[in-house]
């Protein structure tokens, strides 16, 4: 089990990190490169997945506790959250303030919020069942990514970050 959410926290650290790397590049002397990360779409309105649980980007600690409970693993930088054998929650602060939330189902899946539940559409699904989708919310200030690996340890990650 401690094997798996060390998986879990790395492959959303990774998720947070490339999401990070997103960035506009503009001007003539950029055309033919290749970015680090895939840019996501602005979208002005607002998305219909933006808090899990009730806990929300810009809430506090203490709201966040209140909220979910007792952490597993508390910290001062990241709240973790085992809700049960096929759900964890990471909640990442920054001065006690919500700055990220990553949500991991791994194994049974039947509890996970479907792609259109989490962006209001469906997103594509590449052939082996797999699903990558990131958005940016200028407007309501983080963007959503919603990852889903298939396999014989199928997994569905959602982040939600502060932009």
């Amino acid at each position: 089990m401690f094997k798996l959410a060390m998986w879990i926290m790395l492959c959303m650290l990774i998720l947070l990190v490339v999401g990070s790397l997103a960035v506009t590049v503009d001007g003539p002397s950029c055309e033919g490169r290749v970015l680090a990360a895939p840019l996501p779409t602005p979208v002005s309105g607002s998305p219909p997945f933006s808090s899990y649980k009730g806990v929300s980007i810009g809430m506090s600690m203490d709201e966040v506790r209140e909220k979910l409970g007792k952490p597993k693993e508390p910290s001062d930088a990241i709240d973790y959250y085992a809700p049960s054998d096929h759900e964890f929650i990471q909640v990442y602060y920054e001065a006690e303030t919500v700055t990220a939330i990553t949500v991991t189902f791994s194994g049974k899946l039947d509890a996970a919020p479907d792609a259109k539940t989490v962006f209001g559409e469906n997103a594509e699904v590449k052939p082996d069942g797999g699903i990558f989708k990131m958005v940016r919310y200028p407007k309501a200030g983080f963007w959503i990514s919603y990852n889903k690996i298939t396999g014989d340890d199928p997994m569905i990650m959602i982040a939600i970050k502060k932009i």
